[in-house]
């Protein structure tokens, strides 16, 4: 699986009882961008009260994505980190970034979250980044009753 990073634009209506045109961004996990598009509109057409596009669907590369079990966490941030290895002709050391998504409640909880989910890491590694990303909620991949069964 990928991940794919959706965005739909669509009239929201405001605290202020006014409507505004708002347009979100989501990820979803997927084989292709045609499975993408399919799935993030079955997945989102329950929430839509009207018309509503989807403007963007480019593939991002996550590679790990680690959800919150507290209902307070509503937030995705996206961070860096940087896998450290040494080269063991060189005495060099390497760094091999790569990308997470953690649900947190802000910034120190995603750092909390991360350190705590990195725990089991057997190799080092340097939080490069944390920082808020516009992602509105994860839609994670899904077996049909159907594809159980089979």
């Amino acid at each position: 699986m990928e991940w794919f990073e959706c965005k739909v634009r669509y009239d929201k209506t405001m605290e202020n009882g006014l409507s505004k045109q708002v347009t979100e961004t989501y990820l979803v996990d997927a084989l292709s961008f045609t499975e993408a598009e399919r799935r993030f509109i079955e997945e989102i057409e329950p929430f839509m009260g009207g018309e509503f596009t989807v403007t963007d669907i480019r593939r991002t590369k996550i590679a790990e994505l680690f959800e919150s079990n507290d209902g307070l966490a509503d937030r995705w941030f996206k961070c860096k980190v940087a896998f450290i290895t040494l080269d063991e002709k060189t005495g060099a050391e390497k760094r091999a970034n790569q990308m997470m998504m953690v649900q947190a409640i802000d910034l120190r909880d995603a750092v909390k979250a991360l350190d705590k989910a990195m725990e089991g890491t057997l190799g080092d590694y340097v939080i490069v980044s944390v920082a808020e990303s516009p992602v509105m909620d994860v839609y994670r991949y899904k077996l049909a009753d159907d594809d159980q069964q089979g």
